[in-house]
């Protein structure tokens, strides 16, 4: 099984180019003012247009309305909507908008797995944030491998969370995700994509 691969966090040419290029699944763009990443659905449309096909485009958004995601979606089309955000709020949208939502997830326990019958269509998942952190996720804390390698959702997931290109193949063996999601950890400075950084991790992944 090929394992899948997202590269979240594109905010520039460079970068979504060298995502197509090294054929990564999902080019993720980030809708929250406050993360280094953020980018605005006209820039976001102006990247996605540079080339036709390739990876889906996910919009991570946190806590939106739904006016919001709507308006952001009459400049950008999106494949699937990634949230930080409650149960309830997942169904909404999926209900709004008819397109897969995925719930970001962050994880200690065990008792912080999504339920058996929540109506994510996936889930994102990584370490809960630092006390300190100013974002609910995306802190490039890694998450307790050895914990997750007992999550077994009925539901697709990406592992995320402190991944690079020298440690995602581990990660993915321990935990038997189904794919991984990295911002972070293919950056020379925060938001600023790494070609070769990207293309390694890609490689790294389908290694695996």
């Amino acid at each position: 099984m090929s394992r899948l691969v997202k590269i979240c966090g594109i905010k520039d040419a460079a970068g979504f180019d060298a995502v197509v290029k090294a054929g990564a699944d999902y080019v993720g763009f980030v809708f929250f003012p406050p993360s280094p990443r953020y980018v605005t659905s006209v820039a976001a449309k102006l990247l996605s247009e540079r080339y036709a096909g390739g990876p889906k485009r996910v919009g991570l958004f946190v806590n939106p309305s739904l006016g919001e995601v709507d308006d952001i979606l009459r400049n950008v089309s999106l494949d699937v909507l990634q949230v930080h955000g409650a149960p309830d709020l997942v169904a909404a949208l999926r209900d709004r908008f008819g397109r897969p939502v995925w719930r970001q997830v962050g994880v200690e326990s065990v008792s912080d797995f999504p339920a058996p019958d929540e109506v994510a269509d996936g889930f994102i998942v990584e370490a809960k944030p630092p006390k300190s952190a100013t974002r609910p996720g995306g802190n490039a804390v890694r998450a307790n491998w050895d914990l997750l390698s007992r999550f077994r959702p009925a539901k697709p997931w990406l592992l995320a969370g402190g991944l690079k290109p020298g440690n995602v193949a581990d990660g993915l063996r321990q935990t038997g995700a189904p794919g991984a999601d990295v911002s972070s950890g293919v950056e020379r400075a925060p938001g600023e994509k790494d070609p070769d950084l990207i293309k390694a991790f890609v490689a790294a992944v389908r290694g695996v």
